[in-house]
């Protein structure tokens, strides 16, 4: 095996991950022939994966939405500093979710957390 520098990304065709030498403009993937182009040099590249099909999406970073070319699911691309964390009210989960929401659904026992300043608007209107 080379010892030069390599990188990676997502077939455009069958999905798998595909390693490839720096300086390359396009791979060709072994499993399905399928030819997948390089970012250009410097493109800084996230992943997710797909809320609709649990798929390996890989986008360029800064963008705000990825659309699933599986399943055409629109998957929101959130950077590190655009969510945030509370534990579930109910069974203490720690829950990931958008910064600026209201609320949150823990997915394990379906109960609602309030999160923000929804907290305080509602301590408001007992008081008035």
């Amino acid at each position: 095996m080379s010892s030069a520098a390599q990188s990676q990304l997502v077939c455009s065709g069958c999905r798998n991950l595909l390693l490839y030498p720096v300086g390359a403009t396009s791979v060709c993937c072994a499993v399905c022939n399928a030819v997948t182009a390089v970012p250009p040099p410097g493109t800084e590249m996230a992943q997710l994966v797909c809320g609709g099909c649990h798929t390996l999406l890989m986008y360029i970073r800064g963008a705000t939405s990825v659309q699933c070319s599986c399943c055409h699911t629109v998957n929101l691309a959130l950077e590190a500093n655009q969510v945030a964390h509370v534990n579930c009210g109910n069974c203490r989960m720690l829950l990931m979710y958008q910064y600026g929401a209201r609320s949150v659904k823990c997915a394990v026992c379906n109960f609602v957390t309030s999160v923000g300043a929804s907290a305080s608007a509602t301590e408001q209107k007992f008081n008035s």
